[in-house]
């Protein structure tokens, strides 16, 4: 056999068949990704991780540093001095202490009723629909999620309004102010609980439930047993995006909220209208801080190992 041929076949450990893949592998760069795991994830990565370091960390750190400064009451300049009398304000005054309550209470009835209303109809899609079925409940689901934000907003404020639909159809109409804060957010964020409810249920395989079936346990027992703790991440990721998606948001409240106020609202008068931009990111804090205490509280627990 020739001495070519012998080369060309060559199969050893470490020697590739393709003359163009060698020929790679045979430059220094190539050579060292091609050796050094970690180089090629950290170069891989490293565009990911300085966009989220940049438009998150250091986001928040401006955030943070801003409501440190205050506003000259002469002129209306932003005094870049540091201080805390921004914070001291929030604390003191009762008009952001009664704001705060009333932001974490609408917050978390809207997570109560999304939490009511996703269980049944995740339960359904995972459990009881057929193939077919599951996928159109899906697609159903998804679809609000296509339409505008406002189309939405405003399609509830067309609902809810004296003479719309909800008091032409006999249920009597709530009229703006919380109630329809929390009708319109419920409706909003839906989708966000059903869906991480629907993949936790997708992983409980159906033989265990026959088993439990099987050994006589009853279907309260089921329920809590087997079920739940297998459920609890789906259920924690979804009160954590109703929780904070409403915490967050502004624009529901100005359409239908009435002459309601919640943390969104101060944020956007303060650094608008009052121009106040030192006040604004001070109070905007206080949703960050809300959810880092909650999320640390949610971690001890052991339900976000599983997310």
């Amino acid at each position: 056999m020739s001495a070519t041929s012998t080369s060309s076949n060559d199969t050893r450990p470490g020697r590739s068949t393709d003359p163009a893949l060698r020929g790679l592998v045979a430059r220094p760069g190539s050579r060292l990704l091609h050796r050094l795991v970690w180089l090629r994830l950290s170069l891989l990565l490293s565009a990911p991780l300085a966009w989220m370091l940049l438009v998150y960390v250091v986001a928040l750190v401006a955030l943070l540093i801003t409501s440190l400064w205050s506003v000259d009451s002469l002129s209306s300049e932003i005094d870049r001095t540091w201080t805390l009398d921004n914070f001291r304000t929030l604390l003191e005054s009762e008009v952001y202490r009664n704001v705060t309550v009333r932001t974490l209470a609408v917050a978390a009835a809207v997570t109560v009723v999304d939490l009511a209303i996703a269980l049944p109809i995740a339960f359904y899609m995972a459990k009881v629909a057929s193939p077919r079925a599951r996928r159109m409940l899906v697609v159903a689901v998804l679809t609000p999620l296509w339409a505008s934000y406002l189309v939405k907003v405003f399609s509830w404020r067309v609902v809810l309004s004296e003479g719309g639909l909800a008091e032409w159809s006999g249920l009597g109409s709530p009229g703006y102010g919380l109630t329809a804060v929390v009708i319109t957010q419920a409706y909003l964020w839906l989708p966000y609980v059903i869906l991480p409810i629907f993949a936790a249920l997708e992983r409980v395989p159906d033989s265990l439930l026959e088993a439990a079936g099987d050994l006589g346990a009853p279907t309260g027992m089921v329920v809590r047993s087997v079920v739940m703790p297998l459920l609890v991440p789906g259920i924690v990721a979804g009160a954590i995006f109703s929780f904070s998606l409403t915490m967050g948001d502004y624009i529901t409240v100005n359409i239908v909220g009435g002459a309601s106020q919640m943390l969104g609202n101060l944020v956007f008068i303060n650094a608008g209208a009052a121009n106040n931009l030192p006040l604004a990111a001070a109070i905007a804090m206080i949703p960050i801080v809300v959810m880092l205490v909650l999320l640390t509280a949610i971690r001890r627990t052991g339900a976000l190992e599983n997310l």
